[in-house]
């Protein structure tokens, strides 16, 4: 998969922006980052898009641009030249994929079927969007077809908003999802940045779900972590469970064995998607502890910590199950 469509996996969301005026490029591409989606789908639908794309690449190059509802190769060249780093477009135009996978430029266009998922597999393509989605069919219907297509993964667009990205998301053959509920065009028109970078905001928050796992206490020793863990589950009717480096009173407390991460012990919290939520960190330039790292027996990562501590607690990000 190119290195791009790569990076909007880990975003997990990509705005669908339509703008009409290019003077609200930048401070529509500022709330985005501030909000934790430094992406932007620019759609060809207007005469400003292409000044768009120029002024967001140039004052946040560290954004994923892209241009939408592109439907020949011109609207490509000008895409490009603006700044534009993948392509989208509502339908599988053969002749404006071709002339992309040939200038190496990323596309993703629109499939709605099985005819033309076989087009795109023909023309090299492993990544397609799947529009109009909650129209053509929903999850149910790209379960459906990923079923044959097994290397095929999907960018939902169309219907897309807070209350079914993660019942999208939660498949493992969707890369990311197309949406355009947080950036409306007249909030944009109106330069409602604020809510736009609060609904932002909202939008990662609900796609990653943190909540609170359990609490680590750090303790000396083995006979020491059995008697705290004792009077846990006594005061709180918890059931005690052993593993080989602490003791868990029912799911809200971990006693350690010893003194791990942390002076006085640490955080766990649960996230949706654990790669994702490290991207939406790491955007922040929030570090974490390589060597932390946990994974399960398919390599996937269950467990990393961050670098820094909490008032002498340290916090780790864990997959939810």
């Amino acid at each position: 998969m190119n290195d791009v469509l790569k990076k909007i996996g880990a975003i997990g969301i990509v705005p669908v922006v339509k703008i009409d005026d290019a003077k609200d490029a930048v401070p529509l591409a500022k709330a985005l980052c501030e909000g934790g989606l430094p992406c932007a789908e620019v759609t060809f639908r207007t005469d400003a898009a292409e000044e768009a794309i120029r002024a967001i690449a140039k004052a946040y190059p560290e954004m994923l641009v892209g241009a939408g509802t592109v439907l020949t190769t011109e609207q490509v060249d000008k895409a490009v030249a603006a700044g534009a780093t993948f392509i989208v477009s509502p339908g599988l135009n053969p002749r404006v994929v071709k002339y992309c996978v040939e200038k190496g430029i990323p596309i993703t266009p629109g499939v709605s079927n099985a005819s033309d998922i076989e087009q795109a597999i023909e023309l090299g393509l492993d990544v397609v969007k799947f529009f109009p989605a909650e129209q053509a069919g929903g999850l149910a219907m790209i379960k459906a077809l990923a079923a044959p297509y097994v290397k095929m993964k999907f960018m939902p667009t169309g219907g897309i908003n807070a209350k079914n990205l993660n019942e999208y998301l939660a498949y493992n053959k969707i890369l990311a999802c197309g949406g355009s509920w947080m950036v409306k065009p007249e909030l944009i028109s109106a330069g409602e940045f604020d809510k736009i970078r609060d609904m932002t905001r909202e939008a990662v928050q609900t796609m990653l779900g943190f909540e609170l796992g359990h609490i680590g206490i750090n303790t000396k020793d083995a006979a020491e972590a059995g008697e705290l863990t004792d009077a846990f589950s006594d005061i709180f009717g918890l059931a005690k469970k052993e593993g080989n480096s602490s003791f868990f009173a029912g799911t809200i407390v971990e006693i350690m064995k010893y003194k791990g991460f942390g002076d006085h012990g640490h955080f766990s919290i649960n996230t949706n998607s654990l790669p994702r939520a490290i991207s939406y960190f790491e955007s922040r330039g929030i570090e974490f502890d390589s060597d932390s790292a946990k994974y399960d027996d398919k390599g996937n990562m269950t467990i990393i910590y961050f670098k820094r501590d909490f008032c002498g607690f340290r916090v780790h990000l864990a997959q939810k199950k």
